[in-house]
């Protein structure tokens, strides 16, 4: 009797084993708008790695950012809250002591997991390294490609690689939190040379609203912003849009050779069945709707990006699932918590996905409250239009603080394209109210923005 009472103390006492928590790979790429994966619907690039995820999960319809800018939108990831209340509002800005002391990573550290991060950090000031059981990661943009052993490893290969080998050293009976940020997409869009004959006879089809009719009916500050600056120089012709296009799908393609290779690691270690996997991007990305390039403003394809989250626990009956809910980039650090059983702190403005990904029925959100107030250039030639709105089901509201004369209004569910911006039609009017009074509501709830950039950086 004495062995059996020792035995049961010493195993309340031991640190949580792999078994009874699930572990974690969470993929995050740069710059992936939504439809960008062949489980998306997309007709040219086939992504089957990626797609077998969401065969085994849930693929959310509509899923976005907060905030469309890496540095702030992976600090959201990381933190669960929005820009202004994780206060990094730029790529030099660290998280403050007591916002890091509440991020995913730093509580399932805390709660006995082994924690490692890989790729592109994105977040300013000294690595939080202290933080982490494994750290490979860096603040800056980073390169396409890594000098290894005199190797030349494309990011997304390197990626894998070093997943592979954390996966390897994590022993059997500890959980673990794998965070993978990839490059790709991103500029300068630089495909794994395995993959740069990929598309090659494919032709393009440019989106409709890259129609100069799109692009005249803007206001002038829009007409000159980063976005058409951008737009300019990537694909100033037909035949080079063809080609970014094709690179940038490219990049892609390598991204979902990587998750592959993640994936085929965890089954090689037989932790393939207790561990949640997480896919989605840091922002969308325009590829010439409306003549632009590039993300920040608040357009459905700025915003929009994809999310899958397969738990290969769950029951098979919800897998191969989709969901409609308006879910947001905030909502993943809440919804790992809650998978491991960690308390999720109130400061956390997202919501965990875990019920809806059981396929429960639940309360969710009805709009959501976006902002940019990244400062680019003082050139208004080059600039990031400062940008905050709210979104519901149904009606977007967009306004540009620093050019209150001018805000926009669309009908998503008749004008999904937003080709027509309602905010002066009089037949709208009490639309336009409601939409005021919720945006108006939103901001007195929330403290005020905090400003980042410097003028004449990226």
């Amino acid at each position: 009797m004495r062995y059996f009472v020792t035995l049961a103390v010493a195993l309340l006492a031991s640190p949580v084993f792999a078994v009874d928590k699930p572990s974690f790979v969470l993929f995050v790429t740069d710059d992936q708008r939504a439809d960008a994966l062949s489980c998306y619907g997309h007709q040219v690039l086939k992504t089957p790695n990626i797609d077998r995820i969401a065969a085994n999960g849930t693929r959310f319809t509509n899923p976005f950012v907060t905030t469309s800018i890496c540095c702030i939108s992976r600090a959201s990831v990381i933190s669960g809250r929005l820009a202004r209340n994780h206060k990094v509002p730029d790529f030099n800005t660290a998280f403050n002591k007591d916002v890091f002391a509440t991020t995913f990573p730093v509580l399932l550290k805390q709660a006995g997991y082994r924690v490692g991060i890989v790729g592109k950090w994105g977040i300013g000031g000294p690595p939080p390294k202290e933080h982490f059981d494994f750290w490979d990661a860096w603040g800056g943009q980073g390169e396409f490609f890594h000098a290894v052993s005199g190797e030349k490893v494309h990011n997304s290969e390197y990626l894998a690689r070093q997943a592979v080998k954390f996966i390897a050293d994590t022993p059997a009976d500890t959980p673990f939190c794998l965070i993978l940020l990839y490059k790709s997409p991103h500029e300068p869009y630089e495909p794994d040379p395995r993959d740069t004959e990929l598309f090659k006879d494919v032709k393009i089809t440019p989106p409709k609203t890259a129609d100069a009719k799109f692009y005249d009916q803007l206001p002038g500050f829009l007409k000159t912003s980063l976005n058409r600056v951008r737009a300019t120089r990537d694909f100033p012709t037909p035949d080079k849009y063809q080609e970014f296009v094709k690179q940038y799908w490219r990049c892609i393609a390598g991204v979902d050779r990587s998750v592959g290779v993640v994936t085929s690691a965890l089954a090689d270690k037989k932790r393939a069945d207790n561990t949640v996997l997480i896919y989605t991007s840091d922002n969308g990305f325009f590829l010439d709707e409306r003549g632009f390039n590039h993300k920040w403003l608040m357009y459905e394809e700025s915003i929009r990006v994809p999310l899958i989250v397969s738990d290969p626990r769950s029951p098979k009956t919800p897998r191969g699932a989709t969901r409609n809910e308006m879910v947001l980039n905030i909502d993943i650090a809440p919804t790992i918590l809650s998978y491991a059983g960690v308390a999720v702190p109130k400061e956390m403005d997202g919501t965990s996905l875990k019920p809806l990904v059981a396929g429960e029925k639940s309360e969710w959100r009805t709009h959501f409250f976006y902002e940019h107030h990244y400062f680019h250039s003082k050139d208004p030639n080059n600039t990031i239009p400062r940008t905050e709105g709210v979104r519901t089901e149904r009606w977007k509201y967009v306004v540009y603080p620093d050019e209150p004369e001018y805000t926009e209004l669309f009908d998503l569910q008749n004008d999904p394209l937003e080709e027509h911006n309602l905010a002066t039609d009089a037949k709208h009017k009490g639309a336009l109210e409601e939409m005021k009074a919720l945006y108006a509501k939103e901001v007195k709830r929330l403290p005020p923005a905090i400003p980042g950039g410097t003028p004449g950086k990226k």
